[in-house]
């Protein structure tokens, strides 16, 4: 695995450190897709900086709606369901963003990404970190951080999964990881010469890039 790009940073009024990171990522004029994009606002960050043709699926109305009224090309969609519906390689990147653990099928929609992209980009919280473990160890309850705001009990994440776990899976589907790093919990860059265990203990999120 390697870590090429800098530090993150704000650009154009954006400082989700994972945000930054995806778009420092991708190359510039490049056709992508972000899947569960949300209000765009990775879709816009991409089309000001990198010049992409972007295009979205975002499975709330609400989404859709904020996409479209700031010009994005964004359609309402599932993406447990509706990527078996796009071509093989319909696009150069194809774009998970805190959204894998969200979905019902986490390694079929992976697997449709690596077929709809040349590479997939995919970022996620780790629940591996070391404060999710001590919070759980020590309460006995779902832990509640500033990654992980909501309770057990109105949290969208269904499949938790670690570094590791996701390490793991990239393995069973024979998805080549070209590119990763991990963000600490002040959106810092751990160095990528850290071994695989350090990052699933200190890793608040991570970032992979794939292909086939």
């Amino acid at each position: 695995m390697s870590m090429n790009a800098p530090a993150a940073r704000i650009v154009n009024g954006t400082s989700r450190a994972d945000l930054v990171a995806i778009a420092e990522l991708v190359a510039p004029g490049s056709r992508v897709l972000d899947i569960g994009c949300g209000d765009g606002q990775l879709l816009t960050l991409l089309e000001t900086t990198r010049g992409v043709d972007g295009r979205g699926i975002e499975i709330s109305q609400q989404g859709v709606n904020e996409c479209v009224a700031h010009g994005l090309s964004v359609v309402q969609g599932d993406a447990d369901r509706d990527l078996v519906d796009y071509p093989d390689n319909a696009f150069d990147t194809v774009i998970l963003s805190q959204t894998l653990q969200a979905t019902y099928r986490p390694r079929v929609v992976l697997e449709e990404m690596l077929r709809i992209g040349r590479k997939a980009i995919v970022s996620f919280p780790n629940f591996g970190h070391w404060r999710v473990r001590a919070l759980l160890g020590l309460t006995g309850r779902m832990p509640v951080t500033r990654k992980l705001p909501d309770p057990w009990y109105e949290t969208a994440n269904i499949h938790f999964c670690t570094i590791r776990d996701f390490v793991n899976l990239c393995r069973t589907i024979d998805a080549k990881v070209e590119n990763a790093m991990v963000l600490d919990r002040s959106g810092r860059r751990i160095p990528f010469k850290a071994p695989l265990w350090f990052w699933n203990l200190y890793g608040q999120q991570a970032v992979f890039v794939l292909r086939r």
